[in-house]
């Protein structure tokens, strides 16, 4: 781009889905080379703006759309989409939706291979974008067996193998342990330092990016409502908040057990001679890092994974209790037309309905509003919290929450929260598997971590 010229330049932009609005009058300049952030609440218009920046949004999502968009001197609502992405590179919120090479290392050179560069620009590409996002481990993998994290690394990779001039990323390090989400954010800065990219981060955990980003666009409502520093701009933003900590313990009675398990898929071993013990009523939390096992341990608790060994033994009434499972991609879990459906689809077939109090559930998981959405229409973030609600109407023994901060702004995330610590406080045994250190801290009474195929016992969390 011409000196003095944005990269980015939005104008008036309007964009209406068939169901509701999105996007209402945003106007948007950026920098060649600047690192943006944007925030804002879940179903602000954040991914909308993601995806009309890359011409998804009109030519391949249906939406009405005013105003007018310029990335890198193109159109991109006319622009084929495929010469769009050789300038424009975007890193969805779902990185399953972006990966169906067999292998890490064919899916990050498929997009090279796809510009027809000769095989040694291809090589390099390769390895400077697993270098940068610390996947060079994975090169041989088979994407399809790799963690939620390990997933969204190797999609970062793939689109930075195509070395774009602007990259946006929606929630970068949603799924990313505390080593792989500095290594996210390293990288990034790498890239606009050395090469001049431009950088647009759409993200609900900011505090890693403050140091580096140049400034803070919040959009909520579909509006922009403040631009500035970053720091200055989160604080005006936000209002600060106390968590309701949970104040019960364990109790002595257990609740479940998995007694010297050995689980995997496809002949590797994830978990060996893997034992734990929950107990009626407690807020576990199960930490550790991208590809240590957490899901896998959660699957096999949920009764999904059948272990090769060992045994799941349950001291609930002497039998398997019900067992609620929040998976980190809602859409495995979504199997109807409305919220409302959705949520009432487990408890009408269980004969629950009489005796729930699905105003409260609504309410609390802040779907009120939404009830009579169609689930395809929502945000990554109200999905994850409709799955929530239908996973608690069926009142289950033991809650489990993979990565439950997915799409999840910091006010909905806290009054999410705030309602399980209440749910803790009557009862409700949680196992929370996170990387976020701050719900640990906040919200857990006993922290666990997956290391090396077993539990450790890191003890009660800190009052």
């Amino acid at each position: 781009m011409e000196d003095g010229h944005p990269i980015v330049e939005v104008h008036n932009l309007q964009v209406r889905y068939p169901e509701a609005g999105a996007l209402r009058g945003v106007d948007l300049s950026i920098a060649p080379g600047s690192f943006v952030l944007i925030g804002g609440p879940s179903g602000g218009g954040k991914s909308t703006l993601a995806h009309t920046l890359v011409g998804l949004i009109p030519q391949v999502f249906p939406a009405e759309v005013e105003g007018s968009v310029q990335v890198a001197g193109l159109d991109p609502w006319r622009e084929p989409i495929a010469r769009v992405a050789t300038h424009v590179g975007l890193v969805l919120q779902n990185p399953a939706t972006q990966l169906f090479n067999g292998t890490v290392e064919e899916e990050v050179a498929f997009g090279p291979r796809n510009l027809g560069l000769p095989p040694e620009e291809i090589a390099a590409r390769v390895a400077y974008a697993l270098e940068a996002t610390g996947c060079e481990h994975l090169r041989h993998r088979a994407v399809r067996h790799l963690s939620g994290g390990e997933q969204q690394r190797v999609a970062i990779a793939a689109v930075l193998a195509m070395r774009p001039s602007v990259l946006v990323l929606d929630e970068p390090t949603a799924n990313l342990d505390e080593e792989g989400a500095r290594a996210v954010v390293h990288a990034l800065d790498g890239l606009r330092r050395r090469l001049g990219v431009t950088v647009v981060v759409i993200e609900h955990r900011l505090e890693k990016f403050l140091p580096y980003a140049d400034r803070l666009v919040w959009l909520e409502d579909g509006r922009v409502i403040a631009d500035g520093p970053p720091a200055e701009t989160l604080a005006r933003v936000l209002p600060p908040h106390k968590p309701r900590r949970p104040d019960r313990r364990r109790t002595e009675a257990p609740l479940v057990s998995l007694e010297k398990v050995t689980a995997g898929y496809d002949g590797r071993v994830v978990l060996s001679d893997c034992s734990l013990t929950l107990y009626q009523g407690e807020f576990a939390a199960l930490v550790g890092p991208n590809g240590a096992g957490k899901t896998t341990l959660a699957r096999v608790l949920a009764g999904l994974l059948r272990p090769r060994a060992g045994r799941v033994a349950w001291h609930a009434n002497g039998r398997q209790a019900r067992v609620g499972f929040l998976q980190q991609n809602a859409l495995h879990q979504l199997v109807c037309d409305t919220v409302e459906e959705e949520v009432l689809l487990g408890p009408r077939n269980l004969g629950l309905v009489g005796s729930l109090d699905v105003d409260r559930i609504f309410e609390q998981t802040g779907l009120a509003a939404l009830r009579r959405r169609p689930t395809y229409a929502l945000s990554v973030g109200q999905q994850q919290r409709t799955v929530l609600a239908a996973t608690l109407s069926l009142r289950p023994s033991l809650l489990i929450l993979d990565e439950p901060t997915l799409g999840q702004d910091p006010v909905h995330l806290q009054r999410m929260m705030d309602f399980l610590a209440d749910l803790n406080r009557s009862g409700q045994t949680i196992l929370l598997i996170t990387h976020d250190r701050r719900l640990v801290d906040q919200y857990a009474t006993r922290v666990l971590e997956v290391r090396e195929g077993h539990v450790w016992e890191l003890g009660d969390a800190e009052p």
